[in-house]
């Protein structure tokens, strides 16, 4: 996060992570009903409302957090003690990791391999789990790769987790960019199940920091009482629009989903060209996984810095989720600057100034 917004900046912007803001004069909403003031104890219920709606779920089970990360160290230090056992997925977005070091739990690791498309292999958690896991996390789509766990493979997991009496915490926050076929949140798959997401990805409204956690309610009421620490209650202003985004998420949705697509049509383009780099395909997801060439690969880092100072161009480095010869890029924020930054990539994989 320390480079992200120190770092990421650039003309040519591809460290992005989610979609472009949209525009507040575009959300069919009356500003003069906004108040800064309002009454919120443990929940803002029509936000509360709106969500359990969405999703088809007891409001009881709806924890309001401030965007996904809050989610994520919400649901993890509810559940957790320090020493408790926790088994993350290879590679893992970094604050996720942080999360779980920062709570002093025991981190364990299964891998994704590349070679398997990312995917998630049962067996991979079924050999790293123990008896004293309390606690399983992955990312779906996963975080950098945008693959899709199946609900079958998800299913798998939560016997597994169920099994030892451990929970499943997934992140669901880019789910709904899988635009076609979405999946139902795996929060249905049974009682094991913790889900975090937020409107800061999909929908273009990172501003209203509308994040939340789907718990049981009685995990979900400690996750609230928990959350007495962190930020006591939201921001009035930010929930009345967070309400109105939720009667309008179709608008929201498909306004970026035509940015996403053009620029994921550009960049299946682009790699069909490049000799130096590639990435495992998918057809859905704001993020691309690209990994240089073994040639270059012990040299991203040194690429990405050159890629920023010669062609005002950014990507993340890998090495922020423990792939150094990999970097991530991100779609729907502006077609034009993305398919001129692909192209300032190329330029400089080929030498070129």
């Amino acid at each position: 996060m320390h480079w992200s917004k120190t770092h990421s900046r650039a003309r040519f912007n591809l460290a992005t992570s989610g979609v472009a803001p949209f525009p507040l004069h575009e959300l069919p909403v009356d500003l003069k009903n906004l108040e800064i003031n309002g009454t919120n104890d443990y929940g803002y219920a029509p936000l509360q409302q709106a969500i359990a709606r969405h999703y088809c779920v007891d409001p009881e089970c709806v924890v309001e957090s401030a965007g996904t990360s809050m989610a994520n160290h919400l649901a993890m230090a509810a559940i957790i003690e320090p020493g408790d056992e926790v088994l993350i997925e290879h590679p893992a977005y970094g604050p996720i990791l942080d999360v779980a070091y920062y709570l002093q739990a025991n981190v364990r690791r299964f891998p994704r391999a590349e070679e398997n498309g990312w995917a998630i292999d049962p067996k991979e958690v079924r050999r790293n789990i123990t008896p004293k896991t309390r606690l399983v996390v992955i990312t779906n789509l996963h975080n950098p790769t945008s693959a899709l766990t199946s609900e079958a493979v998800l299913r798998e997991i939560g016997d597994v987790a169920r099994s030892i009496g451990a929970f499943v915490l997934v992140d669901e926050v880019y789910l709904d960019a899988v635009y076609e076929g979405t999946p139902r949140p795996s929060f249905h798959l049974g009682p094991q199940f913790v889900v975090t997401s937020s409107l800061t990805k999909v929908y273009g409204v990172s501003g209203l920091r509308c994040g939340w956690i789907l718990a049981q309610p009685d995990l979900a009421w400690k996750m609230r009482r928990l959350n007495d620490l962190y930020s006591a209650t939201p921001v009035y202003p930010g929930e009345l629009l967070s309400v109105a985004a939720f009667q309008h998420l179709d608008l929201l949705r498909e306004k970026a989903r035509r940015i996403v697509d053009a620029d994921r049509q550009l960049l299946r383009d682009f790699l069909g060209e490049q000799s130096n780099i590639c990435a495992v395909w998918t057809n859905w997801g704001t993020t691309s996984f690209v990994r240089l060439s073994r040639s270059r690969g012990s040299n991203t880092d040194r690429f990405l810095e050159q890629l920023g100072a010669k062609f005002d161009t950014s990507a993340v480095p890998g090495r922020f989720f423990e792939m150094p010869d990999h970097f991530r890029i991100g779609m729907g924020v502006n077609t034009e600057m993305f398919g001129e930054g692909l192209n300032r990539i190329g330029r400089a994989l080929a030498g070129n100034d």
